[in-house]
């Protein structure tokens, strides 16, 4: 009688272990269907300064490190896009990002301006901890007024005109390519691709219903 208990409980054992392993599988195809519709989220734009499509101001300032003259908003090497990066030297996820922001940025032919405000003793103790490799780092707190930031890190990407084509939150490497993704898409960010591409669709549909 125990023996015939013993061999109905490992039966109903396996049939809900492979049960539980056929949701399972339900689960992470369900996840993966999710995954592949879901649209990548660029850079949010969080102020109210100058707008896509707009001149850059210029600013005349110099270089935290070896206090040469440079002119922000411009393009610091003749024909190639700029990348303003607003930090903190007391941001950490400034910090981690900035090796991603070199890369990117190397990629995509751009230079980097990394521009931050607070005290000189700040700025030495942030560097020391992340030496710079060719960025120049400018220490003007005029500069985030002018564009109203009010978050960092804060990303702004100019032309080689100085026109600005992409701004935005940037925490991950996904958010510092959308700025340059904008520029081949021909939107101001990516919410307004995936907005437009939405609007596009659902016209479409209607079309087809008439």
């Amino acid at each position: 009688m125990s023996f015939d208990i013993l061999i109905a409980s490992n039966v109903l054992l396996w049939a809900a272990f492979l049960a539980l392993a056929a949701l399972m599988v339900g689960v992470i195809r369900q996840i993966g269907l999710l995954h592949e519709r879901s649209a990548p989220l660029g850079a949010m734009m969080v102020d109210h300064g100058p707008d896509i499509g707009d001149k850059s101001p210029v600013f005349n300032v110099k270089t935290f490190t070896d206090e040469k003259d440079v002119l922000v908003g411009r393009a610091i090497t003749a024909g190639r896009p700029s990348l303003l990066m607003f930090t903190g030297p007391s941001c950490p996820v400034c910090a981690k990002l900035l090796p991603i922001i070199r890369d990117v940025a190397a990629s995509e032919g751009a230079d980097v301006i990394l521009i931050s405000d607070g005290t000189a003793a700040e700025h030495r103790e942030f560097l020391s901890n992340h030496p710079l490799k060719g960025e120049l780092y400018i220490n003007s707190p005029e500069i985030g007024m002018r564009y109203q930031v009010s978050k960092v890190p804060y990303g702004v990407l100019l032309d080689a005109d100085g026109v600005i084509k992409g701004k935005g939150l940037c925490n991950t490497r996904e958010h510092v390519e959308s700025l340059f993704e904008t520029i081949r898409l021909g939107h101001a960010s990516l919410q307004s691709y995936l907005k437009d591409s939405s609007t596009a669709k659902e016209v479409k549909v209607a079309e087809q219903l008439h």
